[in-house]
């Protein structure tokens, strides 16, 4: 299964999050805000042993560093420019905003449906990712 990162300042979103994506068979780790998830990836500060995940499931509104900057920096860098990201926000205003980041592969309004989110995970991968 896939190697997913899920960045969200709310943890209970964030625990339920992995105990679903863990549930369907998938390794997970979680960061609290856009600085954490830059942390994890090895992107600032610059670490190239970090392992890098297949997805990033981050929130949009974060303290610290929010998740269209930290999706930017993905970006800039080359080892994580190519990751997918699937961007939760509760503002569903804010969606038209992240086609100017293109690594950002899909967009889900908070609060969503987890079915629908394991669904998006799910064709992602495919079911023997």
């Amino acid at each position: 299964m896939a190697r997913i990162l899920i960045v969200d300042d709310e943890r209970d979103v964030a625990t339920m999050l992995k105990f679903m994506l863990e549930k369907d068979g998938h390794r997970v780790s979680v960061a609290h805000d856009g600085g954490e998830a830059l942390a994890a990836l090895g992107v600032e500060p610059a670490d190239e042993s970090k392992e890098l995940p297949e997805l990033v499931i981050m929130d949009v509104m974060m303290p610290v560093l929010d998740g269209y900057a930290a999706c930017a920096r993905m970006f800039d860098e080359p080892r994580t420019k190519a990751i997918p990201v699937l961007m939760l926000t509760a503002k569903g205003e804010m969606r038209d905003l992240h086609q100017r980041t293109p690594n950002v592969a899909a967009h889900l309004d908070k609060p969503f449906d987890p079915r629908h989110l394991r669904e998006l995970v799910a064709g992602m991968f495919g079911p023997e990712s």
